[in-house]
């Protein structure tokens, strides 16, 4: 995928998602010929109304870093892992950030992948204690953590 990455950026407009989120039927369609990305119409389906999703969500917190955040309190989580196998693949959190991003329209976003997001943005600290970055990270300031929460996303079961 790293050796795509050109291609994606080209495809989809430099990750711009307010264009991505316009992209007409015929651009799904062009982008599924596009041998610079990897041609899975379900796969570049879900991008685009991910990209209109991410804007909803933008609209709704004022931010998608907002959104995000809430679901850890705003303050990142500084694990203190000893061993690799104790790193989750996934949290509650991650599960709960999953099951809301779905119920928004978002796709492709299992509890696993979210937790890898987390875990690139800051979110959570798994470096193992011995790993010369988890004193780095723990002690950095927080970026977002200044930034309290808009709200508290809620997980709502669609009415039967």
């Amino acid at each position: 995928m790293l050796r795509k990455r050109e291609g994606y950026a080209r495809a989809f407009a430099r990750f711009d998602p307010d264009k991505v989120a316009r992209f007409p039927s015929s651009r799904l369609s062009a982008l599924c010929r596009d041998p610079g990305i990897v041609r899975n119409r379900a796969k570049i389906a879900a991008a685009i109304a991910s990209a209109q999703a991410f804007r909803s969500v933008q609209r709704e917190f004022g931010s998608f870093d907002a959104y995000a955040w809430s679901f850890i309190g705003g303050v990142p989580r500084q694990n203190r892992w000893r061993s690799a196998r104790e790193v989750p693949g996934t949290t509650p959190e991650s599960a709960a950030f999953s099951v809301d991003l779905r119920r928004r329209g978002f796709r492709f976003v299992g509890p696993t992948i979210v937790y890898a997001y987390m875990q690139a943005t800051g979110m959570v600290n798994d470096h193992l204690v011995d790993c010369f970055r988890h004193r780095e990270v723990a002690h950095r300031e927080p970026r977002r953590a200044a930034r309290p929460p808009l709200r508290r996303p809620t997980t709502r079961r669609p009415s039967a």
